[in-house]
């Protein structure tokens, strides 16, 4: 099943990104499609549309949506769609076979381009005041197999709370466990942001940044089929500079109030208070986006390492050419940056 161009709650849900209008002189570029998971993180490529720098690279991005891994995974491996906006441990999954979707190993499947560390902290229930009340109570994650859940495992790990001390259950992406935690349906789970901000100010806290417990992490790539960026290597080094323009551009102080513009233009749910508090942290300096749009080598060893662990057949993952390929990034940016 195609998915639908991303519209203005077209999920049912807030912060999914509104289709971005048709601008003067894009029957020249080339359409690429791209698929997302709502939510602010997806900044740079309002700012990258808004401000023209696809344009400029010759492309017009297209906007997809999904609702979990597993459907986004499969579609990928369907060509249904070019690139996809996705945690690199999805890819790391697939590569291995160890996906939750069943389709099998992908080979094929490959990340090109680093984005962030997937701005990730663990949410809870009000009434939860330390990790130590999580036990006996229920965590979401979007896959077992998958996504962030190794982070979570971690996270909680290192506060002496194994998997026998609690449930965690799979509820899907970003969206659907921000409705479940909301519904009382489970007591915590792991958020990105803005998700993140509007639970403190609903009344949930924040027990911890990722980052600030495990170190280093490389969480969401743009990634894509070898066999379709072989085939089209302009478009993915036009993507790749345009997005690390985006990014340099959204960075820029000067630039702060256009840039809450477009994010709140293209996420129509989220007000003025809510887009300043996104704004400071997707781009904190030490924290936010990564400069020059490159994957982490260090963020990439911590999820082959959480993976090689907590994964349910186990095995060492010690290639990272098995699932990131700098080709196309060394193409586009020079080679270092």
């Amino acid at each position: 099943m195609r998915r639908r161009p991303l519209l203005a709650g077209a999920l049912g849900a807030p912060f999914v990104p509104r289709r971005a209008a048709a601008q003067a002189g894009d029957a020249g570029l080339a359409e690429v499609t791209v698929n997302v998971f709502p939510g602010g993180f997806n900044w740079p490529i309002f700012a990258g549309t808004a401000r023209g720098f696809f344009a400029r690279e010759g492309l017009r991005v297209r906007m997809l949506g999904t609702r979990g891994s597993m459907e986004q995974m499969t579609d990928l491996a369907a060509g249904r769609f070019d690139i996809a906006m996705t945690a690199v441990d999805n890819i790391v999954a697939y590569v291995e076979g160890q996906g939750a979707a069943p389709i099998g190993p992908q080979p094929d499947f490959f990340a090109f381009m680093g984005s962030d560390s997937g701005f990730l902290s663990v949410c809870v229930a009000p009434g939860i005041e330390r990790f130590a009340d999580l036990r006996g109570r229920t965590l979401s994650v979007d896959a077992r197999t998958t996504g962030y859940a190794f982070v979570l495992l971690e996270m909680l790990a290192r506060e002496g709370l194994g998997e026998g001390d609690l449930s965690i259950v799979t509820v899907g992406g970003m969206t659907q466990r921000w409705e479940a935690l909301q519904r009382g349906e489970q007591a915590g789970t792991i958020l990105s942001c803005p998700y993140d901000i509007l639970a403190k100010a609903r009344g949930f806290r924040q027990l911890a940044r990722a980052t600030q417990v495990i170190g280093p992490y490389q969480g969401n790539v743009a990634a894509a089929r070898r066999g379709w960026a072989a085939a089209h290597p302009d478009r993915v080094v036009g993507y790749v500079r345009a997005y690390a323009a985006a990014i340099d551009w959204l960075y820029e102080p000067g630039n702060r109030e256009e840039a809450i513009a477009i994010l709140r233009r293209n996420l129509p749910d989220m007000g003025a208070a809510l887009a300043a508090e996104t704004h400071a942290e997707l781009l904190d300096p030490q924290e936010g986006f990564f400069r020059g749009a490159r994957v982490s080598e260090e963020g990439l060893r911590k999820v082959l390492d959480l993976r090689a662990r907590y994964a349910t057949r186990p095995k060492e993952l010690s290639d990272p050419s098995r699932y990131v390929d700098p080709t196309y990034w060394n193409a586009a940016m020079g080679g270092g940056r």
